[in-house]
């Protein structure tokens, strides 16, 4: 007994691998681009909450403002680093991943997808 068997034509193949593929570049840039938003929304939160308690301190009595205290320079300096260049410069990394992505869905640069995705 012979089975049937269904061939697809071979032009259709490449067609819907390339869809794939374009739908998966397109899926990583949307995903890249909310990360990138998550993290700016962070650093914001962030400029916003400092610049309210500095408005508070300078809001004290000169009495409270002694007794209270400011945070030292350098805790200010590695509180930055963490909440406000870290982030920034992942954000930079994430624009130049998903400009590589624009790249290859325009057709300029080979697709080539990375080996591990989320």
């Amino acid at each position: 007994m012979m089975e049937p068997s269904v061939s697809i034509p071979l032009s259709s193949a490449p067609r819907r691998k390339t869809a794939e593929v374009h739908s998966l570049l397109e899926a990583l840039i949307s995903k890249r681009e909310q990360e990138i938003t998550e993290i700016e929304q962070m650093v914001e939160r962030y400029e916003r909450r400092l610049r309210l308690e500095e408005q508070a301190y300078r809001s004290m009595s000169t009495l409270r403002r002694m007794l209270s205290g400011k945070k030292p320079d350098h805790h200010l300096a590695l509180e930055y680093i963490h909440y406000v260049k870290k982030p920034i410069e992942k954000a930079r990394a994430l624009r130049i991943e998903i400009a590589g992505y624009r790249e290859m869905l325009n057709g300029s640069v080979p697709a080539v997808l990375p080996d591990l995705l989320p």
